[in-house]
């Protein structure tokens, strides 16, 4: 008898089992020992590691910022200049107290200020008084202010160019200003300064995943993406800062705070901001800035430091599971050897399970399948069933619609064979007196009398035929003449007026001429019921070629479908008539039918009343070569 292996015997599995749930414990230990230094890894130091992408994004928009707002300040350094070099302020240096001087400075810098997209241009005389101004004619008007304590005064006032940022003592709006010289025979005679708003600058830094300060020398914010932060000090306001400020008057009278922040460096060199967001809670930035030396600014950008984060706990969570996954591993393949006697045999009874549910499933499905054919088959009968009923309705509403022009059309055959019996009198007569030539003239007019009414009757005949389902290049202009043919004489019994208005070069559309002419029929027998005894009895029809086909726009001027009752106008035996005045069958057949032809059929209210129906068609070429490639 053979040897039975390890894995057969009872201790084998038993064994296994045991190994198991002491690699499942070794595991267990090894996850709960990586939680509990989780913290300690993830400290701020580690964090650095992490901040990588995170700077390399942020350099990205420091650069853009300080780029952005040197162009803005370059386009404008030079032009306060060439604004002093000018004539008339170098005469109003001369004659500050010229009237009209002033009067032609004012509108001169106003012009100069919205060609030149500046907040303020004004001139000031060497006391730092205001002489002329662009705002001259505003409520914020700065004529006669005094602004000799300005930086930007002095600067120019010197000989020098003068730049200087601040909030406006008298505007309330920040902007950056520039001064320059007015010289007169080489010696200082006056200052034009000009003030340019930055606001725009400002507005596109908002809405980003980060935020952008921008601070004075004395570290207090003047430019941000958070309006929030406007007028705080990220520095601590010590009495010198806030005297420098109150020398200037750089922010007037705005109360100055402090920004509740503080800044963590990293050992890796990166310095991290955290701002209180309230009482219990701050929020962490990394912290880039550059300086720009020229107008005394610095310029920081604030990146939110949670992707990062996020990224370095998830990093540290992988390790802890990559090490957890090392055990479980183990434990499952130790687990492994001790099931697979055991699975081996419950794949047995599931296989034999799942055949057993497999022939009960195939006999269901044979069932299901049995009955799926029996419903196919009663489907298709109660489609024919309706298909023929539809049919049986369009024909009746055609009948319908004959019967309804039958006095119209007894008086139009009455008529004519009136005629035709006084014309054949007179041409007996005139034979019996040998006056051959105007008899056969009589004849001729009998003639053409019965000509007529064959076309009437021909046109009838096919009106009331039943069409074919077959849709083909059709027409249009054919198979309205024809409609017109038809309705003439219920048209010609009201005194209805036809107006027809059809471009030559219209496309062949896709349909069955038969009922695209019942389609045309209907609409115009409905317009000539709509303005029956009314005072405009005009029915307008046009056409004109679309994208996909042509459009036919049929219009009367009755009284109109009232909005409530459009969505009802073509359901089936549905009638805003009289009673005995319809069955409520034609609109809905004729919506059926335009539907069949893969168009549309929708009513609306023409403006000064009366109703229109746009009828939508295919074009033919483009319709045939679908089905083609169906």
């Amino acid at each position: 008898m053979a040897e039975a292996s390890p894995m057969n015997s009872p201790a084998g599995p038993q064994r296994n089992v045991r190994l198991a749930r002491a690699a499942g414990w070794l595991a267990a230990a090894v996850v709960v020992i990586a939680l509990l230094g989780l913290p300690w890894l993830a400290g701020r130091d580690a964090l650095g590691l992490f901040l990588g992408d995170t700077a390399r994004r942020g350099d990205a928009t420091l650069r853009l910022a300080v780029a952005t707002m040197r162009g803005q300040l370059a386009r404008f350094e030079r032009l306060p200049q060439m604004i002093a070099e000018s004539a008339l302020v170098r005469a109003l240096a001369a004659s500050p107290d010229d009237p009209d001087l002033v009067a032609r400075s004012n509108a001169y810098l106003k012009h100069v200020g919205e060609l030149l997209g500046a907040s303020d241009v004004y001139f000031m005389d060497l006391s730092g008084t205001t002489r002329a101004a662009s705002n001259h004619d505003t409520a914020t008007s700065f004529i006669d202010g005094n602004f000799a304590f300005r930086p930007y005064f002095f600067d120019a006032a010197a000989g020098g160019q003068g730049q200087f940022f601040a909030l406006g003592t008298t505007s309330r709006k920040r902007g950056y200003y520039f001064g320059a010289p007015v010289m007169l025979d080489g010696i200082v005679a006056g200052v034009v300064a000009f003030k340019v708003d930055l606001d725009v600058i400002e507005e596109t830094w908002r809405g980003g995943d980060y935020e952008i300060i921008v601070t004075d020398p004395e570290g207090i914010i003047f430019l941000s993406s958070r309006p929030e932060w406007l007028f705080s000090g990220i520095l601590p306001l010590t009495p010198e800062r806030r005297a420098q400020s109150a020398l200037t008057r750089r922010y007037a009278d705005t109360d100055l705070h402090e920004l509740p922040l503080r800044e963590v460096v990293l050992r890796g060199g990166y310095t991290l901001s955290y701002i209180m967001q309230s009482e219990r809670s701050e929020r962490e930035f990394l912290h880039l800035a550059e300086d720009m030396p020229d107008a005394g600014w610095r310029v920081s950008v604030l990146l939110d430091t949670a992707s990062a984060r996020g990224q370095m706990i998830s990093t540290l969570l992988f390790a802890v599971l990559l090490v957890g996954l090392g055990g479980l591993m183990l434990t499952l393949m130790l687990q492994r050897r001790a099931r697979l006697a055991e699975r081996l045999q419950l794949q047995t009874m599931a296989q034999a399970e799942l055949e057993l549910r497999v022939a009960e499933r195939t006999s269901e499905l044979a069932a299901l399948n049995a009955r799926l054919e029996a419903e196919i088959g009663e489907r298709t009968a109660a489609e024919q069933d309706l298909r023929k009923a539809q049919a049986d309705l369009v024909q009746a509403s055609k009948l319908a619609a004959l019967g309804q022009m039958s006095a119209a059309l007894s008086h139009e055959f009455n008529q004519p064979l009136a005629a035709a019996r006084n014309f054949a009198d007179n041409a007996l007569t005139l034979i019996d007196r040998a006056r051959v030539a105007d008899a056969r003239d009589n004849i001729g007019r009998i003639v053409a009398l019965i000509d007529r009414m064959t076309t009437i009757s021909k046109h009838l005949r096919s009106f009331a035929r039943k069409p074919g389902q077959e849709l083909a290049a059709v027409s249009l202009p054919e198979v309205v003449a024809a409609a017109r043919e038809i309705a003439a004489l219920r048209l010609q019994h009201a005194a209805i007026e036809l107006l027809v208005d059809l471009p030559p070069d219209l496309p062949l559309v896709y349909a069955g001429p038969i009922r695209l002419q019942q389609v045309l029929v209907n609409l115009l027998t409905n317009a000539a019921d709509a303005v029956e005894g009314t005072d405009d009895r005009r029915i307008e029809l046009g056409a004109r070629a679309t994208l996909r086909g042509v459009r036919v726009t049929l219009r009367d001027h009755g009284p109109g479908v009232p909005p409530a009752l459009r969505e009802r106008i073509f359901d089936p035996f549905f009638s805003t008539k009289g009673v005995g005045r319809g069955l409520g069958l034609g609109l809905s057949i004729s919506y059926n039918i335009v539907k069949d032809f893969g168009g549309d059929l929708k009513v609306s209210s023409a403006p000064g009343g009366g109703a229109v129906f746009t009828l939508d068609l295919r074009r033919a070429d483009a319709a045939l070569t679908l089905e083609v490639n169906r």
